[in-house]
This record gives C-alpha cells, structure tokens and sequence, in this order.
C-alpha cells in the first residue's frame, strides 16, 4: 500500500491501485474523501420508422365499377378509352370524388422494396383504399424516378399522337412537361392561386395564365411530376366553384420557347456527361479546379515558354497525339499496325526477287523484245487492204493527152 500524506490542500495518486477509472484522492481540512467516477454518456440515435401509407377512402365504400368513358372507343385489349380527344361532356360537369393530400397520405407501400414500381393512379386522384397493401408508390415523383419513353409514371402505354389521348396518358413522340388548364376562374391574383395549388406536385419551371381567356399552362421541371399533377388535379376546384379541365398542351410555335427547350436538353445531357465522368476531370475541364490550371498550364506547353496548347489539341486521343495520356491505350495497336505493314513489305519484295530471273530468261529467249510483248504485237497485226490498180483507157482518142493537141 502507497503511503497517504496528510497535507491541507494536496491530493496524491495510488499507482498501484490503477484502474479503467482512476479514483482521485482529495484532502481537505485532514478529512480523505474519494470522488465517484464519471459516468459516460451514451448517446441514443432514433431512427424513426417512415410511416405507413394512409387510405384515403373506406374500402367498405368502393365499389368495381367499369372505367369511366375518356376516349371515343373503347380498347378491350388494354381495358381502356382511346381517342380521348373528344372528351365525354358528362364527366368534364361532374367534380372528382378526392382529392390527394400529400402531407397526410403519403407513405411507404409494398412496392417500395421494388425497384423501379410504378406510382398509384389513384392515389394521385385521391381515392386509393388499399394504403400500405398497395402494390404501387403513394408518394411524389422525384428527381430520380425516370421511366421509359413508351409509358408513363403510373405504367400506362402512350400513344404516338396526342391527338389519340390528350386527356389521359398522351405521346411518346416527345418530351412534353406541359399542362394546359381550362375553366379557370379569373381573379386580381389568379396567378398566384394558380401557383400555389399546382405547386403541392412538383417543382415548377414555368407558369403563364391568359387571364382573357380563363386559361394557363403550367410547365413542370420533370416529366414525371407533370404527369401525376394532371391526374391529380384533373376535375378539382381551385378557389370557387369551378371544375378544372386539364389536358396535355400542344408544341409551342414561338420561336424562343423552342430555343429554351433545346437549351434545357443540352443540359440535361451535360449534366448526365458530369455525373458519368470523374469530379477531378470535370472540375479540370470547367477551370473550377485552380490547382489543376496551374498544373495543365504547365503540361499543355511542352517545353515552350508562354504557350499554351487548345483543347482540341491537348485532350486529344489517338497514336500521333501530343499529350502522353492521349496516345494511352493506342501504342500497342499502332505497333502492331507497323508490323503488319512492315510484313507487307517484306512479302512484295520476296516476290519482286523471285519474278526477276524469269523475266531475264525469257528476254534472253526472245531476243530484244520480250515474250510477253511479242505475244501483244502479234495480236495487235491488222490486214492492210491493197489499192486496186487504175482501168486502162480505151476509145478513139487515146492518143491524143489534151484537146489542145
């Protein structure tokens, strides 16, 4: 045992007694009083449990009915209505039964353990009894959620024509984030009553209403999210009494909304190009890097002071490119294509050797000329026709050579 020193006002360590927690000794007064060890704290993390899917009707209270009528002719193979151009005039009077609530009814369903699943149809529409047992995703299209260009996010097949369905799942022909939205209401502040019920489905890019004409369009950001805001506000009400008729809008003629179209493609295939390419090449290439432009400044002069090589030229690829990394991966097959030419050489010239003494010997045989030109001359002979020789004269003046004589 270590000896205790009583001391006012010291403390002293037991060595000896050395634990994981250490006990501090502290004298006071001549009175020894052991502190406790302190407690770790353990800090709990709590991961919520995502909740479950709500539904949004009673299921006492559905009842199978056949799809409404939204087209002109009715498809037994799909078991739905095509030709929804002409939409039914009883159904675009009447107001939709739900309506979707996004904060209430979202949630986690059996089709999300299931890559790439399909949203419910009506789940956006507001009358999905099902909840979590449904086999499609009650939530909002994100960013990610891209489908194939032949359906759409609830996995119905489009049509090559607007025309065919521009009430319901629409073209495949191209890209339309569009929405055109009729029986609207006019007000002072139309514009923002618009902005704040279609925004609860997605981002928006843009919104444009024709206040004369009780009309807008709104433009989504994603595909997607169009898609379920034009179900999910087809036949609702905005602040009165109105029944909303939404269908898809047709191309923009104006010259600008084409050129803002092709400029949004291109980025989207830029963006795609960044996050397939490597983040040190591409801040490199965008001069976001200063580091990496102080370093391709010097690589890019090879040796010359105060130049510096274009892209074209230092970023090229192939085997009589500038730059080292360029010619990578060409080497071997530019070597290879040098023996293949050199063999090719070398075979010619093997037989040019051989062909030369048969050559000297059939010259030697045919004297001057050889065979083969003999043998071209003697094709070439041609028959000359003989001239025929001039009747003699004959009569009473044969003598005489001119009427002179």
């Amino acid at each position: 045992m270590a000896e205790v020193i009583d001391k006012p006002d010291t403390a002293v360590d037991l060595p000896d007694m050395a634990s994981e927690d250490t006990l501090a000794l502290t004298t006071t007064n001549n009175n020894t009083e052991v502190a406790a060890p302190a407690e770790k704290k353990v800090k709990k993390i709590i991961r919520r449990k995502k909740r479950p899917a709500r539904a949004q009707v009673d299921p006492a209270t559905v009842k199978s009915e056949p799809p409404a009528q939204t087209g002109t002719t009715f498809n037994i193979w799909y078991n739905k209505w095509a030709g929804g151009d002409k939409e039914d005039s009883a159904m675009s009077q009447t107001h939709a039964k739900g309506r979707c609530n996004i904060a209430l009814d979202s949630g986690y369903t059996k089709a999300d353990g299931h890559p790439g699943a399909f949203f419910c149809l009506y789940f956006a529409r507001g009358v999905c009894h099902k909840g979590q047992d449904c086999d499609y995703l009650h939530r909002l299209p994100g960013t990610y959620d891209i489908f194939p260009q032949n359906v759409d996010c609830f996995g119905r097949d489009k049509f090559s024509d607007y025309r065919d369905d521009m009430g319901g799942v629409g073209s495949f022909s191209r890209q339309n984030r569009t929405i055109y939205v009729g029986r609207i209401h006019v007000s002072d502040d139309i514009e923002e009553i618009v902005a704040r019920h279609f925004a609860e489905w997605g981002p928006i890019e843009r919104i444009r209403v024709l206040s004369n004409r009780g009309i807008a369009f709104v433009t989504y950001r994603d595909l997607a999210n169009a898609e379920f805001a034009k179900e999910a506000m087809a036949w609702q009400s905005l602040e009165g009494n109105e029944i909303l008729n939404l269908r898809w809008s047709l191309p923009d003629p104006n010259p600008m909304a084409q050129k803002r179209e092709a400029r949004r493609i291109e980025e989207q295939a830029a963006e795609a190009i960044r996050k397939a390419l490597p983040a040190e090449f591409v801040a490199e290439i965008e001069g976001k890097d200063p580091e990496a432009r102080k370093r391709r400044k010097i690589e890019s002069g090879y040796g010359l002071e105060g130049y510096e090589a274009p892209d074209e030229v230092h970023f090229a690829r192939g085997p009589n490119a500038v730059n080292p990394r360029g010619r990578e991966g060409f080497e071997l097959e530019h070597e290879q294509r040098l023996m293949l030419e050199a063999a090719e050489q070398e075979m010619l010239q093997e037989q040019q050797y051989d062909q030369q003494p048969q050559q000297q010997e059939e010259e030697q045989k045919g004297g001057i000329l050889s065979s083969s030109t003999l043998a071209a001359l003697q094709g070439a002979r041609v028959a000359v026709a003989s001239k025929p020789a001039p009747k003699a004269a004959a009569g009473p003046l044969v003598a005489y050579d001119s009427d002179s004589d």
